[in-house]
């Protein structure tokens, strides 16, 4: 069977943290240092059950309320990891806005979406509880996932490649198939 060949967006407002959940994914390790990304492209292949998947992850520049979404965040894009920080409350807010503009450059009522509160070991700094961000995805028919870059995971039994698991089944139920989940993380 050869691989499905799938592209996902990450996006989310400045240092919420897209660059460590994409590289604690593809490498496998966090990093601890800060520099505003502009947009990198990583690539990873990665199995659910018998299907391997070629994965293109664009991590995109840090939004705002005043960006404009560039075109090609709407072109040959899957599927869309929302990120914000359970820190930041102008995070939650920025990301229902990118959800809008991307419902609104796509012209559909709904896209393939996972949204994720990162940052969770923050715990002590929470400002945006874990209700709010289900009743956000709810309201998107989004899954939502809190995740934790730096310990890389999301639950005690998933971590962060379960994220991007989750998308990968996101975008095949929109596209009519049924994947099964393998509850267990797994790394290529």
């Amino acid at each position: 069977m050869l691989p499905k060949q799938r592209k996902i967006a990450i996006m989310g407002y400045r240092s919420v943290g897209k660059s460590s959940l994409s590289i604690q994914f593809v490498e496998g390790q966090f990093v601890d240092s800060y520099d505003p990304t502009i947009e990198n492209t990583f690539v990873k292949t990665t199995k659910i059950n018998n299907q391997e998947y070629d994965l293109k992850l664009v991590d995109t520049a840090g939004q705002d309320e005043y960006s404009i979404l560039p075109i090609q965040y709407s072109m040959d894009i899957h599927g869309y990891v929302l990120v914000y920080s359970i820190t930041s409350p102008k995070s939650f807010k920025i990301i229902q806005i990118i959800h809008d503009k991307l419902l609104d450059m796509t012209g559909k009522i709904h896209v393939p979406v996972v949204l994720v509160g990162n940052k969770k070991d923050l715990h002590m700094d929470r400002v945006v509880t874990q209700e709010e961000g289900q009743k956000l995805a709810d309201s998107w028919k989004a899954v939502f996932l809190e995740a934790s870059a730096k310990q890389n995971e999301i639950t005690s039994k998933k971590c962060i490649a379960d994220i991007f698991h989750t998308m990968l089944m996101e975008i095949e139920k929109a596209n009519g198939n049924t994947v099964r989940e393998n509850n267990k993380c797994s790394i290529l």
